[in-house]
């Protein structure tokens, strides 16, 4: 069974956008305009020069981001043989996994002190070069990136399964990173499988439920980020990305 994202859409699409309404309040027509009967002032007085420099008409352009490079799609890998992983983490120390791919390169910190296990088993994992090579397999619009699958279907791993319930009143917000699961999995079960949610709150916009391991939150690179998640898909809205999106090298440093 493939691992993803359970999703009770509330609006059509992967997210809903709250409404804002603005009003401004014009200038009032009818004040009193300025006397004609004024003395003028002095013809003599030195008058403003005409020759100031304008202000530029032209502003800076914001810059742009560059496009997705479009690289060889890597060949499937084998579902994992691993064992989990018994190693723990310090929690006063910080761990920041780096993933650069053809779109561009983000970091996140990993979320030792509320999933330990979690963090300790992607930290293996990441040691071990597993997700080396591997794709963004999935792009949910307005919703989620979904990547770490050796298989690319969707339905591989690493031949483990780690469970830690996240609290009950988490809420997936952007930049959060969390581990996938299948439907029949219990909440916090999780392998290799990640996404990265793309939107405000997914959960008031898409009634994701507080059933994923939590295992991070993006620190620099949420640019990157949207950029994938803006991608076109094959089925459109949610599916694989053109280009392919690949992690060409998956890092994590000790601070």
């Amino acid at each position: 069974m493939s691992a993803y994202v359970t999703v009770a859409f509330i609006a059509a699409g992967c997210g809903s956008s709250a409404s804002h309404s603005s009003s401004t309040s014009a200038a009032a027509g009818n004040s009193a305009p300025t006397p004609t009967t004024t003395t003028p002032a002095p013809a003599t007085t030195t008058p403003v020069p005409t020759t100031t420099t304008p202000a530029p008409t032209t502003t800076t352009p914001a810059p742009t981001t560059a496009a997705c490079r479009t690289v060889p799609v890597p060949a499937p890998k084998p579902n994992g043989h691993l064992s989990a992983p018994r190693l723990k983490l310090d929690p006063q120390r910080t761990y920041t996994v780096t993933i650069v791919t053809n779109c561009g390169m983000f970091t996140f910190t990993l979320d030792v002190a509320q999933s330990p296990k979690t963090s300790a088993s992607f930290y293996s994992l990441v040691k071990r070069g597993f997700f080396d090579g591997l794709e963004f397999h999935r792009v949910a619009a307005g919703f989620v990136i979904q990547g770490g699958d050796p298989t690319g279907t969707g339905a591989g791993g690493p031949g483990y399964t780690v469970v830690e319930a996240p609290p009950k009143n988490t809420q997936y917000v952007l930049g959060d990173v969390a581990m996938a699961k299948t439907e029949a999995q219990p909440a916090g079960a999780s392998g290799s499988q990640f996404f990265v949610v793309t939107a405000p709150n997914v959960t008031q916009s898409a009634g994701l439920t507080a059933d994923y391991a939590l295992v991070g939150k993006v620190v620099s690179g949420i640019n990157v980020v949207d950029k994938i998640g803006s991608l076109p898909t094959t089925p459109p809205q949610d599916g694989s990305p053109t280009p392919a999106v690949v992690m060409s090298s998956v890092t994590v440093s000790t601070s």
